[in-house]
């Protein structure tokens, strides 16, 4: 009998694992609070750094899990380890007995009205980076009206000990020039600017994306932070900033402003995450047992963690992770 493998939140993370614990001959079952798998990645249009269609990669994983026993808008209300493993009260009252947990339900995006200098809910034109990629997705934003000149804020709720979040979340600046990009294409005669601290350009082709931005599109990168945000008698927007580079202020008046939000760890799993003992690191995502050579494992025997619950992560980062965390768990339950 094949041995159950509970896995918490079907997004790329736990889709991923799912596809390669059947291949190990295990039984994942995932366990999704929404309607729908997928996570973040299918409410994005295009993926950086190559603009390839996040439906396709979607489509392909979703292909992948279609035999794997799934519950959608559905929730873990109360588990418990004993000897035999782990045993699971589902919200719609049924259990689960499994030999092992993944925890893979990766992050929340970081609610802009908290950054109240950046106007977002006060002023109708300052969005969210989340809500753009609707637009590119749907072509529908009233907000969005043949634009003349459109700023991005990197950076909105990381790096910044005010909000108490002081990591970097590693994907804003590469998403802010992809959508930079996006934009121009949409409204090739408008004017696009980037306020960043500094640009993060780490993963491959990263590189290039910047200087594509740059070159093919004729963005503006300006290395200094949005400080103030008003509206003038137009209902246009007026910003104040610094380039930090020429060491003078700016000020401007945009018709878009596009807040980059980071990522922080869901909280929607805190009940659950404390019934199991795993902690959270300084970061407030959960703590894993070694970040070098365990990074898929918790201190706690049985208990494990792949993608961005842990960290902010890209794409790329989380799937690797979920192929890790199927081997970890096939290791665990041989070994067992």
């Amino acid at each position: 009998m094949k041995e159950n493998i509970l896995i918490i939140g079907g997004g790329a993370a736990g889709m991923e694992a799912a596809t390669q614990l059947q291949k190990l001959g295990l039984n994942p079952i995932i366990v999704e609070k929404s309607e729908a798998l997928g996570g973040h990645i299918a409410q994005w249009d295009r993926l950086f750094p190559a603009f390839h269609p996040a439906k396709d990669v979607v489509d392909q994983m979703l292909e992948q899990v279609k035999d794997v026993k799934t519950y959608l808008n559905t929730e873990v209300t109360d588990i418990q380890k004993d000897n035999n493993g782990f045993h699971a009260v589902l919200s719609n009252n049924e259990t689960i007995d499994a030999k092992a947990v993944i925890l893979a339900t990766g992050f929340d995006i970081f609610k802009a009205e908290r950054k109240q200098e950046y106007g977002y809910g006060i002023y109708n034109n300052v969005m969210t980076s989340v809500e753009l990629e609707k637009f590119f997705r749907t072509g529908k934003d009233a907000r969005i009206n043949n634009p003349k000149k459109i700023g991005f804020v990197h950076c909105v709720g990381a790096r910044d000990v005010k909000v108490c979040n002081t990591y970097c979340s590693k994907v804003c600046c590469t998403t802010a020039l992809k959508q930079a990009c996006e934009i121009k294409e949409v409204f090739p005669e408008a004017e696009v600017y980037t306020f960043y601290m500094d640009l993060r350009m780490f993963g491959p082709g990263y590189e290039d994306l910047y200087l594509k931005t740059q070159k093919d599109f004729d963005v503006k990168c300006v290395r200094g932070r949005v400080c103030e945000v008003s509206e003038d008698m137009d209902g246009r927007l007026v910003i104040k900033a610094e380039d930090t580079l020429f060491g003078k202020p700016l000020k401007m008046t945009l018709d878009v402003l596009v807040l980059m939000c980071s990522m922080e760890k869901n909280k929607s799993i805190d009940a659950i995450q404390q019934k199991l003992g795993v902690a959270n690191n300084s970061d407030g995502f959960m703590q894993n047992k070694d970040m070098y050579l365990g990074m898929n494992d918790t201190k706690q025997d049985g208990v494990f963690v792949a993608g961005a619950c842990t960290a902010p992560k890209s794409l790329p980062d989380t799937v690797g992770e979920a192929r890790s965390v199927a081997v970890e768990v096939f290791n665990y339950i041989n070994n067992k």
